[in-house]
C-alpha cells in the first residue's frame, strides 16, 4: 500500500487473479477512478484503492498496460491526478516452436562441400526473442537410410542450414542412393534444458549427380584457321558464384588455354602437333575467400593432326656402297625419310618411286625401289664396276599432299678377287747384334695385289706365319705403298736363340670371294742371324729391400745379393759406395753377403742406400750396379722424460688448489708411447705435499696438497711410464719454486 503516485509492476502472464497493489486515501481524497488499457481484467476498487487483476494477463495479447488513476472526493471531483500506472507484463515459456513448413524438401549434388548449406529449415516461437524462451536449437533426430556410422547430414543449431558432413560429402552418390528423410527436431530454451518444448518435421533430401566433373577428352584439330579463342568445353561448380581458374601441370613457357567466369574453357590460339600433341592442366573453383570450393579437375587435351609437313629425306645424300658380285634381287639399302605428321596415319605415310638412274647403262632399270619402304634392290643383275664405279639415283618420296625428292649414289665395290703376291719369295739372309735396339727396321718387304688400290681388298697384312714362336719380330705396313718394314719386337739374347728362319704370309683385311685362295705365292722366307755381344754381368734384383730392428747384433746377415754373367764368366762383387750416410754401416763380402757392421747413432737414421757393383773377373770394365735399402725398425730403447719450455713454480704464499701443467716426451716413435702414465714416486715428502693427476695422454697436472710451503725450489720425484712394449720407466725429480710472483727474478 501506499499513496497515489505514478507505479511501474512487472507481471507473469497466466497465474490467474491477484491484488497488485492498494492506494491510501488521504483527504480529500474519499474514492479512486481508473481508466486506460484495462483488458477487462484489471481495475481498482472505488472505495479501498486495491488495484486488481481478476484473471491472467497473456504476453502473447499485449506485453504493457497503460493506466491513469485519480482520486475523487466526495462530490467525484478530481483532486489528485492523473497518476500513471504501467503493468509489464512478463513472458513464460508456454508455447512451442513451430516450422513454418508441414515437409522440406532439399536438393544436394554429390560432392558438395562439406559444410555448405544446400538448404534451410525455419521455425518460429511466439514466446518473448529476448529471453531463452524463443531460442531455438536444431538437431536431427533421424536418418534414413543411413548406411555408415557418420550421418551424411548436418544441421547447424543456430540456423538451421543443413549440410553434408564430410562423410556425405565423399559417399553422397545418387548412384546408390538417390533420397535420403531425415527428422529435424526443433526446442526451445535454446535445447538446454529437458522441461523445454519440442516439435519436429521431416526434410526430403534428393540426391543428383555432380555438376563439377571433368569434360571429356577435348580434341582439338591443329593450325585451326578459326577465330581464336575459341570455345572447347564447359565445366559447372556444384555452387553458386564460384570464381573459376586454370592451372598447369606442365611448366610450359606459355599455356594456350583459359576460362570466363562461368565456367566456359577457351583455346587461345591455334595449336601445332608436331610442336606439343597433348595437354593436360586442372581447372578450379574458388569462394570470394579464396578457398577451393571443389576438388580441382583434370583437363586432357588431344591436338589432332592435319596432313600439313612434307617429307623429309633422312639425309642429303644416301650412299649405298653394292659389291659387283651381288645378286639380282638383293637387298643394296634403304632410302630414308620421314614426316612429321603423325605415325601410323595416312598423313605420315610415304610412297617411294625411282624417278631417274644416271648412267642409264647398260639399262635404265637397273634398281628396284619398294613403295612402302624405301628398301632398295638389285632389279634383275649384278653389277660390274667395269660398265659404270659410280650410279646417281633420284628418288621421288610422297604422302598425300606433298612430294620430296631424295638424291643415292650407288658406289659399286670391287670384289676381292685376287690375292697378294710377294716380288721376291726368298729375302735370303740378315745379320744382327744381339744388342740391337727394339723397334729397329732390319729388312723391307714388298707384295703386291691386283684389286681396287686403298680398298680392304687391296691393303696387305704380314705376319710372321712361322719360326717366331717368341714374337720377337713384327712387320708393319705402310697402307699408301703396301711395303712391309721387318722391325724388332722384343730384345735378342744370343745366348738363348742364334738364328731365325722366318716364314711371312701376306692377306687382305677383306675376306676372299668364294672359289679364291691364298697360295705359296703370298709367301715369303727369311733368315736371321743373330751375333753374340759381350754383355756385363746382371743382377737378379735391381734393388734389395730388408728391415732390421735398430737394436740388430753388430755382424749379424742382412742379405745376400746375387749377380751372374750371360757369358757365362766369373762375377765378382767388388765394392759399396754409401749414399747419404756418414760412415760405414754395412760390409759387402765377396760371396755378396751383406752384414751389419756398426751401430748406428740413437734415431740418427732410419733409411740406409746402399750401392753394389758387380764385375767380370777377366774384365773389371764390365760391371753393373744394383742397390741396396736398408730400413731400421725402431724398438722401445728410450725412457719417457719431463719436457718442460719454461721454469714450474706456485705463486707464495700457496693458498691451496693450484696446479700446472707438464708434458712428457720420448724419443721413440709414438706408437711406443702413445699413452703415458704420471705418478709420485713412494717417498713421504712427494706424497704428502703434491698431487698429480692426468690430463691426457701426454700431459698432467701438478698441484700442492696443502698451503704450508716456504718460499723455496723443491725436488719433486715423479716416476713417467710409455707403456710400451716392453714399458719403460723413469724417475725424474722435477724443480718446482715456491716464490713471489710480484718479483719477476724470484721465480725465474
Amino acid at each position: 500500500s501506499g499513496p497515489l503516485k505514478d507505479m511501474d509492476f512487472s507481471v507473469q502472464e497466466g497465474g490467474g487473479p491477484r491484488i497488485l497493489h492498494q492506494f491510501t486515501l488521504e483527504p480529500p481524497v474519499v474514492s479512486f477512478r481508473m481508466s486506460g488499457e484495462k483488458a477487462g481484467i484489471i481495475d481498482i476498487e472505488s472505495k479501498t484503492g486495491i488495484l486488481y487483476i481478476n484473471g491472467s494477463l497473456d504476453w502473447e495479447t499485449k506485453q504493457v498496460h497503460k493506466l491513469q488513476v485519480e482520486g475523487l472526493d466526495e462530490h467525484g471531483n478530481v483532486v489528485k491526478g492523473p497518476y500513471t500506472v504501467t503493468i509489464y507484463v512478463e513472458d513464460i515459456n508456454d508455447n512451442p516452436p513451430e516450422f513454418n513448413q508441414t515437409m522440406y524438401r532439399g536438393v544436394v549434388r554429390q560432392n558438395s562441400r562439406p559444410g555448405k548449406p544446400f538448404m534451410y529449415v525455419y521455425a518460429t516461437d511466439r514466446d518473448d526473442p529476448t529471453t531463452p524462451h524463443a531460442q531455438l536449437s536444431y538437431s536431427i533426430l533421424h536418418h534414413f537410410p543411413n548406411p555408415y556410422k557418420q550421418m551424411l547430414f548436418q544441421i547447424d543449431n543456430a540456423t538451421g542450414a543443413i549440410s553434408p558432413s564430410r562423410t556425405g560429402s565423399y559417399y553422397l552418390d545418387p548412384q546408390k542412393q538417390n533420397s535420403f528423410t531425415l527428422v529435424v527436431a526443433v526446442k526451445d530454451m535454446a535445447g538446454k534444458t529437458t522441461n523445454a518444448f519440442t516439435n519436429s518435421v521431416d526434410v526430403l533430401i534428393l540426391v543428383k549427380e555432380s555438376l563439377w566433373k571433368a569434360p571429356p577428352i577435348i580434341h582439338i584439330k591443329e593450325n585451326s584457321t578459326q577465330v581464336h579463342p575459341v570455345n572447347i568445353s564447359k565445366v559447372q561448380s556444384n555452387e553458386p558464384d564460384v570464381i573459376y581458374d586454370i592451372f598447369e601441370k606442365e611448366k610450359l613457357p606459355r599455356l594456350p588455354f583459359s576460362i570466363s567466369e562461368n565456367g566456359d574453357i577457351y583455346v587461345t590460339d591455334p595449336l601445332d602437333r608436331e610442336e606439343k600433341d597433348t595437354y593436360t592442366f586442372f581447372v578450379v573453383s574458388k569462394d570470394n575467400t579464396g578457398e577451393l570450393v571443389d576438388k580441382p579437375l583434370q583437363i586432357h587435351v588431344i591436338v589432332e593432326d592435319i596432313n600439313d609437313n612434307p617429307p623429309v629425306c633422312q639425309q642429303d645424300l644416301t650412299i649405298i656402297e653394292v659389291q659387283e658380285n651381288e645378286m639380282g634381287g638383293s637387298n643394296i639399302g634403304t632410302v630414308f625419310a620421314t614426316d612429321m605428321d603423325k605415325k601410323g596415319t595416312l598423313n605420315s605415310r610415304l610412297h617411294f618411286v625411282i624417278e631417274s638412274q644416271k648412267p642409264e647403262f647398260p639399262s635404265n632399270n637397273l634398281f628396284y625401289i619398294q613403295q612402302d619402304t624405301g628398301v632398295l634392290q638389285l632389279a634383275g643383275r649384278s653389277l660390274n664396276k667395269r660398265d659404270a664405279a659410280n650410279y646417281s639415283l633420284q628418288i621421288l618420296v610422297t604422302d598425300s599432299e606433298f612430294e620430296t625428292f631424295c638424291d643415292v649414289e650407288v658406289h659399286v665395290i670391287d670384289i676381292n678377287d685376287q690375292i697378294p703376291i710377294f716380288n721376291n719369295s726368298d729375302y735370303g739372309s740378315v745379320i744382327v747384334a744381339e744388342d740391337i735396339p727394339v723397334g729397329t727396321v732390319i729388312l723391307e718387304i714388298q707384295a703386291t695385289d691386283g684389286d681396287e688400290p686403298h680398298t680392304g681388298s687391296s691393303l696387305i697384312i704380314y705376319q710372321v706365319k712361322e719360326g717366331d714362336p717368341n714374337n720377337t719380330f713384327i712387320i708393319e705396313t705402310d697402307p699408301e705403298t703396301n711395303r712391309g718394314f721387318v722391325k724388332i719386337n722384343k730384345a735378342l739374347d744370343f745366348e738363348t736363340m742364334v738364328a731365325y728362319s722366318l716364314v711371312i704370309n701376306a692377306t687382305n683385311p677383306e675376306p676372299l670371294v668364294s672359289g679364291v685362295q691364298y697360295n705359296s705365292s703370298s709367301l715369303a722366307t727369311l733368315n736371321v742371324f743373330v751375333t753374340n755381344v759381350e754383355e756385363p754381368p746382371v743382377f737378379l734384383d735391381p734393388v734389395y729391400k730388408t728391415e732390421v730392428s735398430e737394436d740388430i747384433l753388430v755382424n749379424t746377415l742382412v742379405m745376400t745379393v746375387k749377380a751372374y754373367d750371360p757369358e757365362g764368366d766369373s762375377v765378382r762383387i767388388s765394392k759399396i759406395v754409401l749414399k747419404a750416410v756418414q760412415g760405414k754401416y754395412t760390409q759387402c763380402l765377396a760371396c755378396g753377403k751383406i752384414l751389419f757392421l756398426q751401430k748406428s747413432s740413437p734415431k740418427k737414421e732410419e733409411i740406409y742406400s746402399v750401392e753394389v757393383v758387380a764385375s767380370e773377373l777377366n774384365n773389371a770394365a764390365h760391371k753393373s750396379k744394383a742397390f741396396l735399402v736398408l730400413h731400421l725398425r725402431d724398438v722401445n730403447d728410450n725412457p719417457p722424460q719431463i719436457a718442460m719450455d719454461y721454469p714450474t713454480f706456485f705463486c707464495y704464499p700457496v693458498s691451496g688448489g693450484e696446479k700446472t701443467l707438464i708434458q712428457a716426451t720420448d724419443a721413440d716413435e709414438q706408437f711406443f708411447y702413445s699413452k703415458f702414465t704420471f705418478s709420485l714416486a713412494d717417498e713421504m715428502n712427494a706424497r704428502n705435499n703434491w698431487e698429480i693427476s692426468k690430463f691426457n695422454a701426454t700431459h698432467a697436472y701438478l698441484s700442492p696438497k696443502h698451503a704450508n710451503f716456504e718460499e723455496k725450489t723443491y725436488d719433486v720425484p715423479i716416476i713417467l711410464n710409455d707403456n710400451g712394449n716392453p714399458p719403460l720407466e723413469n724417475k725424474v725429480n722435477l724443480k718446482v719454486s715456491i716464490c713471489k710472483c710480484s718479483n719477476e727474478n724470484s721465480c725465474f
